[in-house]
């Protein structure tokens, strides 16, 4: 592991200066494959001059919104190297949202354009928000439009190194989903930090199965685009497919989520399982267990750490050293403190919550979309308050014991509980709702969710859930549902959801997965 050396000046911390960058340097290298594709780094170069072109022919120029919701396509890399190229913000919208969820994220971000996959209109339908709406991968419906093609190549326009390339909305861990502003520079630190942590080379071939529409799949091409490196981007997540894809890409670093790991060890060993070149793979917040059995099984290193939307590869493995279980030590660059709730830090070895500071003042977000006095409460005298509680020891390894707040943790995906909650109480049946995270047996957590009915009603569970699939992403649906006369409230009457976690399940807990077909309950 190396650190990383900085390739860009102060001025010059562009996503479009990493582009025309790689042109010149790396002209005929492969850089980016995806749905089909093959582009060198000078055909990526013209592709982002002319996805610039195509947004200013639909009047789309320097700080407008650009939003998009789809899988992993082509066509979010296209937008984004229009963003990029143009001054423009990308606003990828995760895929699975809908209902509250997504209304939301479309009316606060206000796109003047907003491209829609085949399968997915009908959940944008009616909502407020965009001037105008493609349809990728379809044909001119109403007033949905197909995807426009290249337009006339143009110049970069005079993008700086602050201003915003993407709003990435966050979980919305206690309330509704925030806007996380990035900008260039934030983007261009990412590349060089990680390309430091993973000692990424340009023969590299980065493979990543993780969405578009989060950082970290993001941040992995700008890591591309810093090195030389090749970035190959695959279709969601497959146990099953997993390593024939990665021997497809002909990969040698790849990135992987926690459950990800797990459930990739839960499978019966195969012949793929080290007919692959991959040699390093970021894995934050891996247990002990499943890092070393990784690397014993599959011959890949995995590497941990810890990075937000808002901040930055903050912590990680400093000077080459990784403990099992551990986020690593604090980057160069960046300071590390543990507080407690008054911001008074903390003793070494006491739990407490995470802040963090960066020396150069663009490595972080810029605060959140619409919210400054969420932007105030987050990043106090320059220091960011992560909302993490973790522990530190003398040595300075950090390790994640959990969130400060409400959030759910499914498959790789921050839920909101606040959101879910929402849906459960438009039910006519609801009177209140309160979701909470429950252990899962593959790692991170199941939904669980307590309902009071409404008087004079009752509440039926697979009912409930029937009602709740068209509004929330498939991983956002309870998998626990029990029913209480009232919910334990504080005396200014706010939900003691510390009693209900600790409460879990029970005798009268319904459970999802132990459903017959039919929607019959399955004692447990």
């Amino acid at each position: 592991m190396r650190h990383a050396v900085s390739v860009l000046g102060p001025e010059d911390r562009t996503v479009a200066t990493l582009l025309q960058r790689g042109a010149n340097d790396w002209g005929d290298h492969p850089c980016l494959r995806v749905d089909g594709r093959a582009l060198t780094y000078a055909e990526t170069a013209d592709a982002a001059a002319r996805a610039a072109g195509m947004l200013a022919e639909a009047g789309i120029g320097a700080g407008d919104r650009v939003a998009v919701m789809t899988e992993n396509r082509w066509e979010i890399l296209a937008l984004l190297l229009g963003c990029a190229w143009s001054g423009a913000v990308l606003v990828p919208v995760n895929a699975a949202s809908r209902g509250p969820g997504l209304a939301h994220v479309l009316a606060d971000c206000g796109p003047k354009a907003l491209a829609v996959e085949t399968g997915l209109e009908g959940f944008v339908h009616g909502l407020p928000g965009a001037e105008r709406i493609w349809l990728i991968g379809g044909e001119q419906a109403g007033p949905l439009e197909p995807f426009p093609g290249p337009g006339p190549r143009l110049d970069p326009a005079p993008v700086g190194p602050a201003d915003p390339l993407a709003i990435l909305y966050t979980s919305g861990t206690t309330g509704r989903s925030k806007g996380v502003i990035c900008p260039n520079a934030q983007f261009t630190w990412w590349g060089e930090n990680v390309v430091g942590w993973l000692d990424l080379r340009a023969d590299d071939v980065l493979y990543t199965c993780l969405p578009l529409y989060h950082t970290n799949a993001l941040n992995a091409f700008v890591q591309a685009l810093t090195c030389g490196a090749e970035f190959v981007v695959g279709p969601r997540f497959s146990a099953s497919r997993f390593w024939e894809r990665i021997v497809e890409a002909d990969a040698t670093v790849t990135y992987l989520l926690g459950t990800m790991v797990s459930i990739l060890l839960a499978r019966e060993p195969g012949l793929l399982d080290r007919s692959h070149r991959v040699r390093v793979a970021l894995s934050p917040a891996t247990s002990p267990a499943a890092s070393t059995g990784f690397e014993e099984r599959f011959g890949v290193r995995l590497v941990d750490g810890h990075g937000m939307t808002e901040t930055n590869g903050t912590i990680g493995p400093r000077d080459g050293a990784q403990r099992p279980g551990w986020m690593g030590r604090a980057m160069p660059g960046f300071d590390v403190r543990v507080v407690d709730e008054s911001g008074v830090d903390v003793p070494d070895g006491s739990p407490g919550q995470l802040v963090l500071h960066a020396d150069e003042p663009l490595a972080f977000a810029l605060g959140y979309w619409g919210l400054p006095d969420a932007t105030a409460a987050a990043w106090r005298d320059g220091w960011f308050f992560t909302g993490d509680r973790v522990v530190r020891d003398d040595e300075g390894f950090v390790r994640f014991l959990d969130r400060t707040k409400d959030a759910i943790r499914r498959r790789g995906e921050n839920i909101s509980s606040w959101e879910v909650e929402q849906v459960l109480q438009s039910h006519p049946a609801v009177a209140a709702a309160a979701a909470v995270p429950h252990p899962s047996e593959l790692g991170e957590d199941d939904v669980l969710v307590y309902v009071v009915p409404r008087e004079g009603h009752t509440v039926e569970p697979a009912e409930l859930i029937r009602f709740c699939e068209p509004l929330l992403a498939r991983f956002a649906l309870p998998r626990y549902v029990e029913v209480l006369d009232e919910l334990p409230l504080t005396e200014n009457g706010k939900i003691r959801k510390v009693e209900l976690r600790a409460r879990g399940t029970g005798p009268a807990t319904w459970d999802r997965e132990a459903v017959e077909d039919d929607g019959a309950h399955v004692p447990r």
